[in-house]
């Protein structure tokens, strides 16, 4: 199957040898960080020369980031399937946050993604439209999950789905910020365990009111 770099089609064999160069840069950076990493570096590691990476990508180090940047995005969304795609029962959340968890807890502090958008994402427009794009991926599947269970009656109708995925977000980004500091996932089980308990609790009389999706404010019922 082809695909394309630059405006260019590739060959199954070109694809692949694009892959592997993106495989191996995403491996030094996880090592060595963004900045460090060279293209020598990479070229040694895919088994590749010079002249072929700057086939794949002519702009150079800058490129060849945005292209790890976006296979590690990827990479993100599919380690967690099936189960973001079946958030429709408690134990599927469950297996859902099992999976994430694990995820993470495997790469520990070395995640490439997490590297690229702390050292080049906050400089490089390219590099945080990637991030956006994932975070709003993400938070549409895990939002379609919360509005299937608020159809089933599994979660209350005062819920604001669109709010509570974006908690939920922000709630994994940051246990895996603070794992990729400490080594310990012990902060991300507990974000996930309590968003899991909010979204499965009625809301009580008397609670804080909850949020709509215009900002404004409703009773709790």
């Amino acid at each position: 199957m082809s695909t394309f770099s630059g405006g260019r089609v590739l060959t199954r064999k070109g694809a692949a040898t694009r892959l592997r160069i993106i495989e191996a840069a995403a491996a030094e950076i996880r090592e060595r960080g963004a900045h460090t990493t060279t293209l020598d570096d990479v070229c040694r590691r895919s088994g590749t020369g010079k002249s072929q990476l700057f086939h794949y990508f002519p702009d150079g180090k800058e490129q060849l980031l945005l292209a790890v940047a976006e296979w590690e995005a990827d990479r993100v969304l599919e380690d967690q399937q099936p189960y973001l795609g079946e958030l429709t029962s408690w134990p599927a959340w469950e297996r859902w946050r099992d999976a994430v968890v694990e995820r993470y807890r495997r790469q520990g502090v070395h995640c490439a993604l997490g590297v690229l958008v702390t050292e080049i994402g906050r400089s490089t427009p390219a590099a945080q439209a990637v991030t956006r794009q994932l975070l709003e991926r993400w938070q549409r599947e895990v939002r379609t999950g919360i509005e299937r269970m608020r159809a089933s009656g599994a979660i209350t109708r005062d819920l604001d789905p669109d709010r509570a995925a974006g908690a939920v977000i922000a709630a994994i980004q940051g246990g895996v910020t603070i794992l990729m500091s400490t080594g310990s996932a012990e902060h991300l089980e507990s974000a996930l365990d309590l968003c899991l308990a909010y979204l499965r609790e009625p809301a009580p009389a008397g609670a804080p009111e909850r949020l709509r999706s215009d900002g404004a404010r409703r009773p709790a019922r």
